[in-house]
């Protein structure tokens, strides 16, 4: 067997593409959340403390030449070492909201699989000792006048 047919059996299994599907699926859904988090969360909270803009949160560690703006974006294009922790905070808010959604997904799930009813048990057969007293029972009384 050559490399491209085990390649094609390998990618035509069910798990990778269902994989590949919930990759896709996931990046767009990423986006979503990010765009939840910084076009309506972060101004929500930026709004309670001040107008904070958390993408503009840095610590400059260098030297900054003469002329160039205070702002992440110019000294990040200048060359200047910056610890730009509001980024950070960006993203672990995306991270805490998008486990959140998917926490509660998975939750939805599992209460819809919880209500969906079961296919009643047959009911158990009886141990071989019983059926065979109970043919033994049923063979007399058939045979008494």
């Amino acid at each position: 067997m050559g490399i491209a047919q085990e390649f094609r059996e390998f990618a035509v299994k069910g798990n990778v593409i269902d994989l590949a599907v919930g990759v896709i699926i996931g990046g767009a859904f990423g986006k979503i959340v990010d765009s939840v988090v910084s076009d309506l969360i972060l101004p929500l909270v930026g709004l309670v403390f001040g107008k904070l803009d958390f993408s503009n949160l840095f610590i400059v560690l260098g030297n900054v030449p003469a002329g160039t703006a205070m702002t992440l974006d110019a000294l990040k294009k200048a060359g200047v070492p910056v610890f730009a922790y509001g980024n950070f905070i960006t993203v672990a808010v995306n991270f805490i909201i998008l486990a959140f959604i998917i926490f509660m997904m998975i939750k939805q799930i599992n209460r819809l699989k919880r209500e969906t009813p079961a296919a009643p048990a047959a009911p158990a057969a009886p141990p071989e000792d019983i059926a065979l007293l109970r043919e033994i029972r049923d063979s007399l009384k058939n045979r008494q006048p």
